[in-house]
């Protein structure tokens, strides 16, 4: 714990100095590796590494009923499982609030930009549709696990193409593919996730970064300035000041991070 408030201060004073223990300035990003196709057999996958931070993202596609509030659209679930090879914070077992946490956000982002045209994977109205699953892995967690898994996701979207559908037979022929792509937007959701650390704000933080944080917020924004959803986390609160400089700072990482990653998601 002590050596805990040793790191806090240390971080807090260097920021207090316009400056990052790694040497970034507040409003930077760590370099962005992104692979995609990595697995032979999902539907669309991603590896997405911000840094030392890395995740895993698998698509997989079936064919349901739809909900019954939304009889002739497709269907939605975003989950992500915190691996313990990944942190020794996490533990093997039922889904932890951090996990359940990170696919909210992530489907939240993805579903109010409406960045899938989920009517267009209806099938059968009230009886059949098409089911989209997008599975999150932590493979190393040093931070920024919120944005590392929005980019995953949305790289790993954009890399599907729909299995093969027998009609007739009324089933999924799985390893098998069309060449036909999701319905996506061009309006790309991006998330980017502001943290307070003192009286500063900063963007994609570390380990260390992330644990002397106060409190943070996920907004997804398309565009550069359409804010699509938004998840406060930590109990400190924003001033409203400090919350107007966060929606600025989202909004000009967002003009930084589209051209990063804009072959892979267009």
């Amino acid at each position: 714990m002590e050596t805990f408030r040793l790191t806090k201060n240390r971080i807090k004073d260097y920021l207090s100095n316009g400056k990052r223990l790694d040497g970034r300035d507040a409003d930077e990003f760590r370099e962005i590796v992104i692979e995609t196709g990595i697995s032979k057999k999902a539907e669309g996958s991603a590896r997405v590494k911000i840094g030392k931070t890395e995740v895993l993202v698998g698509i997989k596609m079936d064919v349901g009923t739809p909900y019954p509030d939304s009889k002739d659209a497709g269907n939605l679930m975003v989950t992500a499982e915190l691996l313990p090879l990944s942190s020794d914070r996490f533990e093997s077992g039922p889904p932890r609030f951090e996990g359940i946490e990170l696919g909210r956000i992530t489907d939240r982002g993805i579903r109010e930009s409406k960045f899938i045209d989920l009517k267009k994977l209806c099938i059968i109205e009230g009886e059949k549709v098409w089911n989209i699953f997008i599975d999150i892995y932590s493979i190393n967690d040093d931070g920024n696990l919120m944005d590392a898994a929005s980019i995953g996701a949305l790289v790993a979207l954009r890399d599907t193409k729909i299995p093969k559908y027998d009609e007739k037979e009324g089933k999924v022929i799985f390893g098998e593919w069309t060449k036909d792509k999701l319905p996506l937007s061009k309006a790309v959701p991006l998330s980017c996730t502001i943290h307070k650390v003192g009286n500063c704000l900063i963007v994609d933080p570390n380990r260390e970064e992330e644990d002397a944080s106060e409190t943070r917020v996920t907004l997804a924004l398309s565009d550069g300035n359409v804010v699509h959803s938004m998840q406060k986390g930590n109990e400190k609160e924003f001033e409203i000041e400090e919350f107007n400089n966060a929606l600025d700072l989202a909004e000009k990482n967002y003009k930084k991070l589209y051209p990063l990653i804009k072959k892979y998601i267009e």
